[in-house]
């Protein structure tokens, strides 16, 4: 694997950063999808194909990076490692993705899931020529409430799901090892993810706003939802090694009871995420925010590695004092609070190595 290739996010931000920034769209008709889709580094040939077919899914699946990195920041905010972004690396995280670690895992799935979500919500909202509304969802069904009809647009998430694996995992399919096996599961629980949390919406058109008829169609969920469960996969995610044959995988835990189906699994143990290390990717925990009174992951003794605390006094404006001023306006102070920030000290020297 090249540094770029083990980040799919890579591929996606490429799209952001560079085919779809607002300065180059208005030439993408004079250019072409093929002119396109050809100068973008990193994609396989089926890649390349599905690009120059579907230059506007590409285009949601750019617009789409955006939500799921954000996701991915959100849910580790207070880890070690925080998911964090490096300007000008075309990797998007750094040497972290080298390591087949449960970080790995996690960035694989969330953002799998999150092209089948732009993909699925820009079908619905007829922003794409290849896809609408789920065309299944028709006649009449049933749920714990009654009969209802099936009407309005269903999100299309089975194309969502159909697209997103033959790109995503266009570039796993080309090699037999263990990384590109765990790349391939863990890309699948992230799709599955965004399935599981469908839910049903229904309208009434019933005498007096009864319900005695409903109209019916399944809709995604907050992508917060996939976030989090996403999350608690990351923490319960299983260890694995290959079989002997290659085409799957052996727990490495012989304790281990269950599947693993629609767990996350991992290749190699990660890093602590203390100290900077470029090798590894890491880009330590100094100066990060700490927690003095948690006892958690966000807790300063847990955050810092032991290594302790800088405090600091600052000044936070915060709106307070609101009051509703007819008609329509709510009036609000400026507030002053003196708040301490507690942030991790930087690793120190031995002193012997200071020594001449």
């Amino acid at each position: 694997y090249t540094i770029f290739s083990c980040a799919f996010s890579a591929i996606v931000l490429e799209f952001t950063s560079t085919v779809f920034d607002g300065s180059v769209r208005r030439y993408i008709g004079a250019l072409g999808a093929r002119v396109i889709c050809d100068n973008i580094p990193g994609l396989v040939n089926k890649q390349r194909q599905l690009c120059q077919r579907h230059p506007d899914l590409m285009q949601s699946i750019s617009e789409g990076a955006k939500e799921w990195i954000k996701e991915c920041q959100h849910q580790f905010r207070h880890h070690r490692w925080n998911c964090s972004t490096l300007d000008r690396d075309h990797t998007v995280f750094g040497r972290v993705m080298l390591r087949s670690s449960r970080e790995a895992a996690f960035v694989y799935a969330i953002s799998s899931a999150g092209v089948v979500y732009a993909i699925t919500r820009a079908c619905s909202q007829g922003e794409l020529k290849i896809c609408n509304c789920d065309s299944q969802k028709r006649g009449q069904d049933s749920d714990d409430k009654g009969n209802f009809d099936w009407g309005g647009c269903s999100d299309n998430i089975n194309y969502g799901i159909k697209f997103a694996k033959a790109f995503v995992d266009a570039r796993e399919r080309m090699v037999k090892d263990a990384r590109a096996l765990m790349n391939l599961h863990n890309n699948r629980c992230g799709r599955m993810a965004v399935k599981r949390f469908m839910k049903l919406e229904c309208k009434c058109h019933g005498v007096s706003g009864s319900c005695s008829l409903r109209t019916c169609w399944l809709a995604m969920s907050d992508f917060r939802r996939t976030g989090d469960y996403l999350r608690k996969k990351y923490n319960t995610a299983v260890e694995v090694t290959m079989n002997q044959d290659g085409t799957g995988f052996i727990v490495a835990d012989k304790d281990f009871k269950g599947s693993t189906k629609n767990e996350l699994v991992f290749v190699e143990n990660s890093p602590d995420y203390c100290l900077m290390d470029r090798a590894a990717g890491s880009l330590g925990t100094a100066g990060r925010v700490c927690n003095k009174s948690s006892r958690g992951i966000d807790g300063c003794e847990v955050m810092c590695c032991g290594r302790g605390y800088d405090t600091m006094r600052v000044k936070r404006v915060t709106k307070c004092e609101c009051k509703f001023k007819w008609c329509c306006a709510v009036e609000c102070k400026d507030c002053e609070n003196v708040v301490d920030v507690h942030t991790c000290k930087p690793h120190k020297r031995p002193d012997w190595l200071d020594v001449t």
